[in-house]
């Protein structure tokens, strides 16, 4: 294990040794580029397979694969806006009202639709402000492109009724679960929803989305080993662990990436303790050299000692955490095997230093660029550009097609695959952009997040866009300060309910408890004459709250959190 590591090590040296510094016209032209490559992929997704879920560049034509609801389309609305295309933005927005329907017979991945749509369409809406939309009054606590995620987000919840609150890993749309269903799903099949549901819980005001997300949560953390680690794939209602290799690869990696993730944007404190437990295991029992391997989830013995290429999103979560030091080395390994192969197949043997057979691909993924962005944010250093410019030109010169951008089958030989995931618009492009646009609105808009504020909720009494978007794991930007926004505007309906009924009540005196929930779909609702506005409370404008800050150097939570 040691040779490969070593050649790592002065492969990094000797790049970062004549590493450039690039000034503000050469990353502006590769922001350029970048946008070139973003429309090509994107006309051609139009052109060619629009409404399919997926383009097919090397045959010129679109394919269903996670749903049937125009995947791509939703995934890379709000990279439209991230690069400044508010026109289309609108277009597509409007668009996909009009023709995405959920109540469909289709079998969906509640984890990819998860992430891609109901995240997908939560962080659009969000942005709509920015993108000059038509807003109603109250948003960001209502409008249409929210409604549509809480509608696929129902879609998902029929997955939860389970004795252990642990979700199947598919779902019919129409019909709900299928008694023949599989009971076996991954790790991050149970615990990647507490961004995406808390978010509509708290901007709705509807707790179920939350509830169950957090159950799930609750659920797998009790699975946990003796020795602090979790498996790869569970049973749901045995709870037993189907397999037991342990590691932050796939099958695992975005759970603990929204333990982190969640702990920053909802400001909570058993999300956060949950993971320092586990990074505490995992940095016991699966680092080796800045590498991390699988191992048995009891034991701690090596199972598989490769990388992953999912596993490429680590340096960016350690990064989060102030923990720049593991970080950058773990880093440079993983940058040393990009250089190697043009991209990362998505297995890597470290021991013998070259791809695993039948897993050498590349399907255009972002976790590294992702990385990358992060570690740049956090320490300025142009070796991550370098990166950065380098990915750029290995997927322009290995993967474009007249019809796109394709995966690659194999990069020993860069034979290409006849597909473009939905993710490649959604991430890889959005990440490449923002590593070479550090004024951009979604990291604050420069230094001090000078212009980027917005406002919002009942009478513009919010704050909103401040700075400090949370990226979900398929890159959808979501904004604390909205979650603070309209949780507020709920805690404010519900008092003003208690109030109202208090005095309706003979004497003025209110009934014992709380009052019965509206009727679904009525959340909004308060007790108030047509054309009457409620009185704004004190104080009710808050400043930016902390959340809405990315912490690096590990500054999470306030004293009094």
């Amino acid at each position: 294990m040691r040779a490969p590591v070593f050649v790592t090590l002065c492969v990094w040296v000797l790049s970062d040794a004549t590493a450039r510094q690039f000034s503000e016209e050469e990353m502006a032209a590769v922001r350029q580029r970048v946008r070139s490559m973003f429309y090509h992929a994107y006309n051609s997704y139009l052109d060619h397979a629009f409404p399919y879920d997926e383009l097919r560049p090397l045959t010129c034509d679109g394919q269903d694969t996670w749903g049937s609801f125009s995947l791509t389309l939703i995934d890379a609305l709000d990279t439209l806006l991230v690069l400044g295309n508010h026109t289309e933005f609108q277009r597509v927005a409007s668009l996909l009202q009009d023709t995405v329907d959920f109540d469909i017979d289709v079998n969906a991945s509640v984890f990819e639709t998860n992430i891609r749509v109901v995240g997908g369409l939560l962080s659009a809406h969000l942005l709509s402000g920015r993108a000059k939309m038509d807003l109603e009054p109250g948003w960001p606590c209502s409008g249409p492109l929210l409604r549509m995620a809480e509608d696929a987000a129902r879609k998902l919840l029929p997955a939860f009724q389970t004795p252990t609150g642990m979700p199947y890993g598919t779902v019919n749309l129409l019909k709900g679960v299928s008694p023949t269903e599989t009971t076996v799903t991954c790790t991050a099949g149970v615990g990647t929803f507490i961004l995406e549901f808390a978010t509509l819980s708290r901007l709705t005001g509807d707790e179920t989305f939350e509830n169950v997300a957090r159950q799930a949560l609750r659920a797998l953390w009790r699975t946990r080993s003796d020795i602090g680690l979790v498996g790869n794939h569970i049973d749901i209602l045995s709870q037993k662990w189907v397999a037991q290799d342990a590691g932050i690869g796939a099958g695992v990696d975005s759970y603990f990436e929204y333990l982190v993730k969640g702990s920053i944007l909802l400001q909570d404190e058993e999300l956060l303790d949950m993971f320092t437990e586990y990074d505490r295991a995992i940095q016991n029992y699966t680092r080796f050299d800045d590498w991390y391997l699988w191992v048995q989830m009891h034991k701690g013995t090596v199972s598989m000692p490769v990388f992953q290429s999912l596993e490429a999103f680590w340096p960016g979560l350690q990064s989060l955490l102030g923990n720049l030091d593991s970080a950058v080395r773990t880093f440079q390994n993983y940058y040393s095997v990009w250089r190697q192969f043009g991209g990362l197949p998505e297995f890597y043997s470290i021991p013998q230093g070259y791809t695993v057979d039948k897993r050498e691909g590349y399907p255009l993924r972002p976790e590294l660029i992702e990385s990358a962005m992060y570690l740049f944010r956090a320490t300025g250093d142009h070796t991550y550009l370098q990166l950065g410019l380098d990915a750029l030109e290995s997927i322009e010169k290995i993967t474009k097609t007249p019809c796109g951008y394709a995966s690659v089958k194999d990069l020993r030989d860069h034979q290409l695959d006849n597909r473009m995931e939905s993710f490649f618009l959604a991430e890889t492009i959005k990440y490449l952009y923002l590593l070479f646009d550090p004024a951009h609105f979604l990291h604050g808009g420069g230094a001090e997040g000078a212009g980027s504020w917005e406002e919002g909720g009942d009478g513009g009494r919010c704050v909103l866009g401040a700075g400090g978007f949370i990226f979900n794991t398929e890159a959808h930007p979501l904004d604390p300060a909205a979650l603070y926004c309209c949780g507020r505007h709920a805690r404010d309906r519900q008092e003003l309910r208690d109030v109202l009924l208090g005095l309706s009540e003979p004497g003025g005196q209110s009934k014992p408890g709380r009052p019965e929930d509206p009727p679904p779909g009525q959340s909004e609702s308060i007790a108030l004459k047509p054309g009457e506005r409620k009185t704004n409370p004190s104080l009710s404008c808050p400043v930016q709250p902390f959340s809405a800050r990315l912490a690096v150097l590990g500054q999470v939570f306030t004293d009094d959190a």
